[in-house]
């Protein structure tokens, strides 16, 4: 567990959890310090090939890390190519990944971040466009793949069903997962975070409404979160004990009878003694019919229900766009960590700015502070 200094308050269940902190304060999990409580959220950025981090994923995650993040992290990266949401997803199932993604790790760290990938499998919303180019299920004639899942319901009803995977294609996922946190611990990354949200294929097992299975990996709610389970303690068992593990959740899927906060609290308890260090709370991506509230930091709460129910670091993402609104986060105690996606696109200094703007010691590069005043 992450270990901060004492005045940490202590929930029935006796699990420490980091204090309330300042925006600028470190933070240290296990043997991994940030700067700051800032990090940059993951950002699929479609421009991978066969993979292939590129000299944009060099440029836009290095310029985060001298733009001020305590944490940056990688978009999505695949831990087998079928599991890749497009066909331009970075990757990382093969050991011909680790060299480009090693020069990333090495920009992210000599300009003061903490570097971090996030591991996923899209399951049945994989091959897919790009965004740009429609965004919809690419035929198989035209480059597509098969897409699997945990019951052959699609996402879209015009979408292929996928494949309902067996016990067997199971552990060879899990097994993935396991292989390809060895290769993200080879190329340098420091935190590893496994995607278990936004309607993907472990957040599919965990959600009744995808997950319509008989076996032991469908109905009660100890079956459907067993995949994530076994992929948690597969990728905590596949990485030294020095360097942090995060999960990120759907605290809700937004729809009627499927996954709640009540289940993302219940599932976090019993992720804490496998070996997760802090959950990443987000929400939806599982349905079309989500109803998703339009409003500044609408995930907040979720992260704080799990905080102060679960009694693990939480960390907020989710329309958190000025200083005042990330530190009124952290000083309330309903985070430990503060994630921007959006806003660090419109601008990758928003850590300088924020500390400037609340009177925090500046966060300029040395080769910056000409522009300082």
């Amino acid at each position: 567990m992450p270990s901060e200094a004492a005045a940490s308050r202590t929930p029935a269940n006796g699990i420490d959890v980091v204090p309330a902190a300042a925006l600028f304060d470190p933070i240290t999990f296990r043997g991994v310090t940030a700067r700051n409580r800032i990090a940059v959220s993951p950002m699929c950025q479609y421009s991978s090939t066969d993979g292939f981090a590129s000299d944009w994923h060099l440029i836009h995650l290095g310029s985060r890390a001298v733009g001020g993040a305590g944490f940056v992290m990688t978009e999505a990266a695949a831990v087998l190519p079928v599991g890749r949401i497009s066909a331009s997803d970075l990757g990382i199932w093969s050991q011909d990944h680790i060299d480009a993604l090693s020069r990333i790790t090495r920009a992210i760290r000599a300009n003061g971040a903490v570097a971090g990938i996030q591991l996923a499998h899209a399951g049945r919303k994989a091959s897919v466009a790009r965004p740009w180019d429609g965004g919809r299920q690419v035929p198989l004639d035209r480059g597509g793949w098969a897409t699997v899942g945990p019951s052959a319901v699609p996402f879209h009803d015009a979408d292929r069903p996928p494949v309902e995977l067996t016990a067997d294609d199971i552990a060879a996922i899990v097994q993935a997962f396991a292989d390809a946190t060895r290769r993200a611990v080879a190329a340098g990354f420091q935190l590893i975070e496994i995607h278990a949200a936004h309607g993907y294929l472990l957040h599919e097992f965990m959600s009744p409404l995808s997950n319509h299975r008989t076996d032991s990996y469908g109905g009660s709610f100890e079956n459907r979160t067993r995949f994530a389970r076994e992929v948690v303690q597969a990728a905590r068992a596949a990485m030294p004990d020095d360097l942090t593990l995060w999960v990120r959740l759907s605290g809700t899927d937004w729809a009627e009878n499927g996954w709640a906060v009540d289940d993302t609290v219940a599932l976090a308890r019993e992720l804490i003694p496998l070996g997760v260090d802090l959950i990443d709370c987000s929400s939806g991506g599982l349905v079309r019919m989500q109803k998703i509230p339009d409003a500044p930091g609408y995930q907040v709460p979720i992260a704080s229900r799990v905080r102060n129910e679960a009694g693990i670091p939480t960390g907020a993402v989710g329309r958190i766009t000025r200083p005042e609104q990330a530190v009124d986060i952290l000083e309330r105690g309903e985070a430990d960590v503060v994630l921007l996606a959006r806003e660090l696109l419109r601008d990758p200094y928003w850590p300088i700015h924020a500390a400037n703007a609340i009177g925090a010691d500046t966060l300029w590069p040395a080769q910056y502070l000409r522009a300082e005043t």
